[in-house]
């Protein structure tokens, strides 16, 4: 649901009467008389008191919607105080104007049983309008937010897809060099992954099982390209249809395809991905030359900083990404709990 149920028009209007019912059933507070011992709950009803009450409520909402926002709200704070210190002593004199039966006119009662009425209306609506205006206010920020994040996430997808797609072609271009054999199956498989980036990608998420598919074909593409230079261990589980955001692991595997071959001994990559009640741990390994360390890819550092960015956005509270080096060893270990 777009609108949560409690802010429906329907369901505020409720609890507006709901709130006055209970009020106005306070005979304490609105209906007892400074010189009464009991209640007299059949004066509650009666056409005097019913006007009082519709005073009240009038009070209110005039205070709610028109004093508030043109005045306090404006920092006219003068004005505001002048206008309810006038309203206060129209209910006063109207109040004493039209005396219940067998009383004259006249300002005799106890200024107590008019005056704490009318501040407790007040003050409810003046602590309503504050709350209303801090959640209206809290309400449009997230808004806000949510839609600076979701650009954001547009812009670091969109800077993604370009890199990954960059290193593929490099793979061809090696291969039509050599005239492999393999550069036609190749290409069938690109063509399927650039199905995947073009027309999937671009959606909120994607199933699990579509994103470990997209996985595998960018890994047996790696494969052709590297023939038999190096060890790769791969471990995957089928996926299921979890949903989790596009393009998602593919940079991790990436990253060890680019530093964890070429001048080093004994290459090698571990990948694995285990699933378990909702629960993803990938896992990916690679052998790197620390002396060779410093020298930089012009076209590395994209795709990796921005999937550590938008796991910070998407999974905030539900992934753990921890990346090691040791003993000549690149280890990214992540695990993200699904919805």
């Amino acid at each position: 649901m777009s609108t949560r149920w409690y802010r429906s028009k329907v369901v505020i209007v409720f609890f507006h009467i709901l709130a006055w019912v209970t009020v106005f059933t306070l005979p304490t507070l609105f209906h007892r008389e400074p010189d009464q011992q009991h209640v007299n709950f059949k004066a509650m009803f009666s056409i005097r008191f019913l006007v009082f009450d519709a005073c009240w409520i009038l009070f209110f909402y005039f205070n709610l919607l028109i004093l508030i926002p043109k005045y306090l709200n404006r920092k006219k704070i003068s004005i505001y105080i002048f206008l309810i210190l006038l309203l206060m002593a129209v209910f006063i004199t109207a109040i004493n104007i039209f005396p219940k039966q067998g009383e004259r006119p006249g300002l005799h009662r106890e200024y107590f049983f008019i005056i704490f009425p009318y501040l407790f209306v007040w003050a409810m609506s003046t602590v309503y309008w504050f709350v209303t205006d801090k959640i209206r206010t809290e309400q449009l920020m997230k808004e806000r937010e949510n839609e600076n994040l979701k650009t954001e996430l547009s812009f670091l997808r969109s800077q993604v897809s370009p890199h990954f797609l960059f290193n593929v072609l490099n793979n061809m271009v090696a291969m039509a060099r050599l005239k492999s054999d393999l550069l036609e199956p190749s290409l069938i498989r690109l063509s399927g992954l650039m199905r995947y980036m073009l027309y999937e990608s671009d959606d909120t998420s994607v199933t699990l099982n579509r994103e470990i598919e997209y996985v595998n074909s960018y890994i047996e593409l790696q494969k052709i390209r590297y023939a038999k230079s190096f060890f790769i261990k791969v471990d995957m589980d089928p996926g299921d249809n979890q949903l989790i955001e596009p393009m998602l692991l593919i940079p991790f595997i990436e990253n060890a395809f680019k530093h964890g071959t070429g001048l080093i001994d004994d290459p090698q990559i571990d990948i694995s991905l285990k699933i378990s009640e909702g629960l993803i741990d990938f896992r990916v390994r690679n052998k790197f030359d620390p002396a060779n360390e410093e020298i930089k890819d012009p076209t590395s550092g994209i795709g990796l900083p921005n999937v550590i960015r938008r796991l910070n956005l998407l999974y905030d509270q539900k992934h753990i990404l921890s990346i090691t080096k040791e003993k000549g060893w690149f280890g990214v270990s992540l695990q993200i709990k699904l919805h």
